[in-house]
Parts: C-alpha cells; structure tokens; sequence
C-alpha cells in the first residue's frame, strides 16, 4: 500500500514510537515568537534547562505587537531576544528587521520539502506548502522542541482536495480556502492533514499555495500541504542553488515527497472550480461564508491588508492593482501592512506603497497586531472591519468587533466602496 507525504514524512523523521499511535518525530525546524515562546522560555529557566538543542534549528521573530505597545509586550520582547543571545539563536529577527513570522521565514528559506516545523503558532500550518509537515504546537510540546528537537504526534490521517478547472479573473487563493474551509465545516479536518492536488494548484505561486495552507486550521486541520514541483524550487534556488547541480537535480530530489498513486485517504475531494465566485464569511466562524454578491452592500467601517495570509507581495500587487486612481470612501478607514521589511520594500520600489496612500491607507510596518486585536487596527465595540486575515472569532481583532475575511481583491474594491462589494477585477 501506497503512503501520502505526510506518513512519507513521519517515517523518515520517527525517532521512536513509545505508546500506541504517539510517534515522536525529529525536528528540522522550531520556529519561535514573542507571544508565545516567552511562556515556554520561562519554564524552562525555573526547571534549570535554559538551553537549546541546535541554535541554527531554531529561528525567532518579534511580529505579534512591533514596536511594542506597553510594558508587558516590551518584557515579553525582552524575554526572547535576551534568550535568543544567550543561546547564540543567530536567526533572530528583532525590530527593524523582522516581519510577520510565517511571511519572514520562508522568505527567508527556512523551509524545505520534507521538513518537520513546529510553532507555538496554529498557523505554522502555512508552510506546509513547500511540501513539509507543520504544525503549530502548545507551550508543552514547543519547550520539548526548544530543548530536545522532537515532538509527538498521532500518526497523520489525511484528506485530499483534487482542484481542476481554472480560477475566474477576480478570484484568488483566498477565495477557493473558504470555500473548502465552507466544505469540510471548521471541525471537518480535525487531527488530519489537508493534501491540496490538481492543475489549480500547480498553476499557483508560492504565495497563494501559502495562503491555501495557512487556513488549513481554520478546518480543524494539522497541516496543510501541497506537493513541491519546479514552482517551489524556483522559489528556494537562491538558498538550495549550492546543494545541487541544476533546478531540475533539486526537483528530482524533492518529488519523492509526493504521494503515492495508491495512498489511502481519509476522504478525497474532487471538485472543479471554474465557476467559483469571491467569497466573504460572515458571521463569528470560519466556516460561515457565503459569495460577495450575496454580501453586497454589507457596510464596514475599516479594511485591512496585511498578515500572514494575504500580505505578500502578490496580495498587495492585487489590492493596488484595484485601488490605482481611486480614493476609499470617506466613510471608512483602511490600513495596509506589508509582511516583512523586503516586502515593504518591492511594494515601494514598485509604486504600490504611493497607490496605498494616494488612495487614502495608512501604511504600517509588519507586524501581526490588528489580525488579533493586539495593536496597529483593533476594531471599536461594534465595528466592522473587511479583512485579509485568517480568523473572523468574536471580537478577534477588538472587543465587540465584526471581521469579514475576504481577498485583497475584494477588500480593495470595499474600501473605495465602503460597503462589500465585489471588485472590478471579477468577470461573473
């Protein structure tokens, strides 16, 4: 019997297996933040095991809340960039050179295909799309990583989404998630990974194959995953072009994390997408979505641009490419944040940054804060903010507030509406 990626990967990473069904897996990779990773930083000082099992595994980032807000998100930097020192963690990126964790670390070439990554992060999820195993991780589990390099885990059952046919102009990475996120219902991929397939997906960048995956929790999902191809080698060759002798070398050595013809599945998907409309949710769960036509007319007071999901470089080239000449209504407020500093800075060598402003944003430097309510956008008691983000909980980004998830596309076209509507760019 054949084996998907996922189970591909477990074995080659098994260390052993103590209890029925717990597979302790090596690490290639822990990723850490200051939100987190200062809880599990703690605990470890007071037990006398303030160390790290390899510094050049383990990569840390200030994002969450940068610069910092108040005295407890200045401590909780503290705490991470004092125990990156102290551990000679030489991948650490603090303000001014850091960016939102999961935009910043593949960006930077951190993830290969057939890596394990944990995170004290549930969208750790996103970097499964270089064809590796991630998975964000509770405070426990990340201090074990931290300090041994390992991580348990039931062994993976997985469901597998064929997507054929071709995305309509308008229609994005965004889009087709919350509509499979609308399919499986958001317990739908409990404990399971998420196996995105088809010629939908072979034809996406990197950028939007993140974006599929970065949701896969927002279905109960471990991990999401697609399958690496010469897309994913071309993205990595400016830091893999020294380990092999041409791209299609790499990508012979990358294919054997596929799946096999007769792996078993879960449950299996076979969908065409071409008459895929924008998608919007409404309501407090991921799951609660419905077309942009059918949302029409849905006043808000604030769009955003920005996060892990949706503040790449494709997405603000989307978002301008809807904003170019226009000025947002005067009844709401926008904000853009670029995901990391190189972001920020191709968007303003290419123009995009004064298409933003010119058309009435306000630009901010990375940072993770308005996507959970921590800072740069919080949303007032009953506000409603049309956002790129990846969650849309009861007062997710502000007490009281309402969030919209939507493509950049569609959040441009309902800022310079002021109410969700769909954008020009959509041929339906």
């Amino acid at each position: 019997m054949g084996k998907t990626i996922a189970e591909k990967i477990f074995d080659a990473h098994r260390v052993n297996e103590p209890f029925p069904d717990t597979h302790v897996l090596r690490l290639d990779r822990v990723f850490c933040h200051e939100i987190t990773t200062p809880i599990a930083i703690t605990d470890l000082m007071a037990r006398g095991m303030d160390r790290v099992f390899d510094p050049t595994k383990i990569k840390a980032v200030i994002d969450h809340v940068t610069p910092a807000k108040d005295s407890k998100t200045a401590e909780q930097g503290k705490i991470l960039r004092e125990w990156a020192r102290r551990n000679e963690i030489k991948d650490f990126f603090d303000i001014g050179r850091n960016g939102v964790c999961h935009a910043i670390f593949p960006e930077k070439g951190f993830v290969r295909p057939g890596y394990t990554v944990i995170m004290g992060d549930s969208h750790t999820c996103t970097h499964g799309a270089f064809g590796a195993f991630a998975a964000g991780v509770g405070t426990t589990d990340l201090e074990v990583g931290i300090l041994k390099g390992v991580c348990a885990f039931h062994f993976p059952k997985t469901i597998k989404f064929e997507l054929e046919g071709k995305l309509k102009p308008g229609v994005y990475a965004k889009d087709l998630i919350l509509f499979i996120i609308n399919q499986l219902t958001v317990n739908g991929a409990t404990n399971m990974v998420i196996e995105f397939t088809g010629s939908v997906v072979d034809e996406m960048s990197m950028e939007s194959r993140m974006t599929l995956c970065n949701m896969a929790i927002e279905a109960g999902g471990t991990s999401g995953i697609c399958y690496p191809d010469m897309v994913t080698v071309d993205y990595l060759w400016e830091f893999i072009k020294d380990e092999f002798d041409s791209k299609e070398a790499a990508l012979e050595e990358y294919s054997k994390w596929k799946s096999d013809d007769d792996a078993e599945y879960e449950k299996i998907y076979k969908l065409d997408i071409s008459n895929l409309e924008p998608m919007v949710t409404f309501g407090y769960k991921p799951d609660q979505v419905k077309s942009v036509k059918e949302m029409e007319g849905t006043k808000v007071d604030q769009i955003y641009v920005g996060s892990c999901t949706n503040g790449r470089i494709e997405d603000l080239r989307i978002a301008a490419s809807v904003l170019k000449g226009k000025r947002i209504s005067d009844d709401v407020r926008a904000i853009v944040s670029p995901a990391t500093p190189a972001i920020y800075s191709m968007a303003l060598k290419e123009g995009l940054i004064e298409i933003f402003q010119d058309a009435g944003f306000c630009v901010t430097n990375p940072t993770c804060g308005a996507c959970l309510g921590m800072s740069n956008g919080v949303l007032a008691d009953g506000e409603v903010c049309a956002s790129t983000t990846n969650r849309n909980f009861n007062g997710r980004m502000g007490k009281g507030g309402m969030v919209h998830l939507m493509s950049p596309a569609t959040a441009a076209a309902t800022a310079i509406e002021g109410k969700i509507v769909n954008s020009e760019l959509y041929q339906g």
